[in-house]
């Protein structure tokens, strides 16, 4: 009886490791998917985003198709799609603090390439997201 119990028990646990191995494999193939890319100094803009050489050396590298973000007011069902999208998923859940040593992060400034307020706090994201979305349910009316 008790071999019986070992066996089952061993059966199992190589279940297990087959399917986390399994597992791995398919985070990594999501992962390796996507490029980093290193970008020069001049492709950083330093007010927030990209700069037109930054894009440009991205869109290279990983055959992307960035465009520059929608400054002014999101008028057509196009631009509240992607200026809706943008601020959904920039800050509905953000990777990090919008502030670090007094001074705003390049997550932060990422708002202002898009011609909105640089976000000085948590709730100042969350007012992003909310605009963000209510851009999206217009875009989807039209």
């Amino acid at each position: 009886m008790a071999t019986k119990k070992a066996a089952a028990t061993k059966a199992a646990a190589k279940k297990d490791a087959s399917s986390k191995k399994a597992a791995d494999k398919s985070v990594a193939a999501k992962t390796s998917s996507r490029r980093s890319v290193s970008l020069p100094k001049e492709g950083k803009d330093p007010k927030g985003g990209l700069t037109a050489e930054g894009r440009k050396v991205y869109n290279e590298a990983t055959g992307g198709h960035l465009r520059p973000g929608v400054k002014g007011a999101a008028d057509t069902p196009e631009k509240k799609k992607r200026k809706g999208s943008f601020l959904t998923r920039h800050f509905t859940t953000p990777p990090g603090p919008v502030v670090k040593d007094g001074k705003p992060t390049r997550q932060a400034l990422q708002a202002a390439a898009w011609g909105e307020p640089v976000p000085q706090s948590e709730a100042d994201e969350k007012k992003l997201a909310a605009k963000g979305r209510k851009l999206l349910a217009e875009a989807k009316e039209k």
